[in-house]
């Protein structure tokens, strides 16, 4: 899976932001990730698969694998809902 281009993950004041480069791409406004979507994100701008975002909440977080799927599965549903994937 990969992010469609035309977004930024920025950090500002102590929160993780995404913000459209791309005026095709409206957000009406800017999208607040928290840290476990920030590290999803953050994967899937280097195009990972469902499996690997797995892994990585499970090496970044106490979590286990369970919570991590459903973790990765709403974030990735949500990111479709939205047109955000390629």
């Amino acid at each position: 899976m990969k992010l469609k281009s035309g977004f930024i993950l920025k950090e500002m004041a102590g929160e993780c932001i995404v913000v459209s480069v791309d005026a095709a791409l409206d957000l009406n406004g800017v999208i607040t990730l928290n840290e476990t979507a920030k590290t999803i994100w953050s994967c899937l701008e280097k195009g990972a698969e469902r499996e690997e975002l797995i892994k990585e909440l499970l090496s970044e977080y106490e979590v286990d694998g369970t919570e991590a799927s459903r973790a990765v599965d709403a974030f990735v549903s949500k990111l479709k809902e939205l047109d955000f994937l390629e």
